[in-house]
């Protein structure tokens, strides 16, 4: 049997227990597979994914940590990580939210300059600053400059982009006029 097809292989079985909602028994075979090859960066991604789909944001978060330390030019690997210390901010404690957020930043920051064509984080990007108080470094403005490259990327996510921005400072002639373009 050539490599190719037992990774094939162990992908398809996995990609059936996420389908079917099965991730304590993909966390438990993960778990079997890493101790094996514990460096194994699909794998990795994979416990990452099956914590980040039961909420577990901590262990997804170290999982994924793991990954942008062993290859720090993955931009999906930054952008997941980022995705997970974001979810810990938001349904942690306050000042526990203070401290992530330079991290979420940072690793989101570091997925958009390792591609350039990375419309999910730029979405994230969006989402942050129109989200963020500007005391903690939101920026409608720096929003919109995100949203101004998903319109390069993609027209209709970069209108809907725009459209989200406005609706959320309040300028619904301004949502309503993007809406339309999209």
């Amino acid at each position: 049997m050539s490599i190719f097809f037992i990774k094939s292989k162990l992908f398809q079985e996995f990609e059936h227990l996420f389908k079917t909602k099965n991730y304590d028994l993909a966390v438990q075979k993960l778990e079997a597979y890493l101790n094996e090859t514990p460096q194994n960066l699909e794998l990795l991604e994979l416990m990452g994914d099956a914590y980040g789909f039961q909420s577990n944001w901590n262990k997804a978060a170290s999982e994924y940590k793991q990954l942008v330390d062993l290859e720090a030019t993955n931009a999906d690997y930054h952008f997941k990580y980022g995705g997970v210390l974001g979810k810990l901010a938001k349904e942690g404690s306050k000042l526990n939210a203070i401290g992530l957020i330079s991290k979420v930043k940072s690793s989101f920051l570091k997925a958009a300059q390792l591609n350039s064509k990375h419309i999910n984080v730029r979405w994230a990007l969006v989402e942050l600053y129109t989200q963020l108080p500007g005391f903690l470094g939101g920026s409608y403005k720096k929003a919109i400059s995100y949203a101004d490259e998903l319109v390069t990327l993609s027209k209709v996510n970069g209108y809907f982009a725009n459209a989200y921005i406005y609706e959320n400072s309040g300028q619904e002639n301004q949502q309503k006029s993007i809406i339309k373009k999209a």
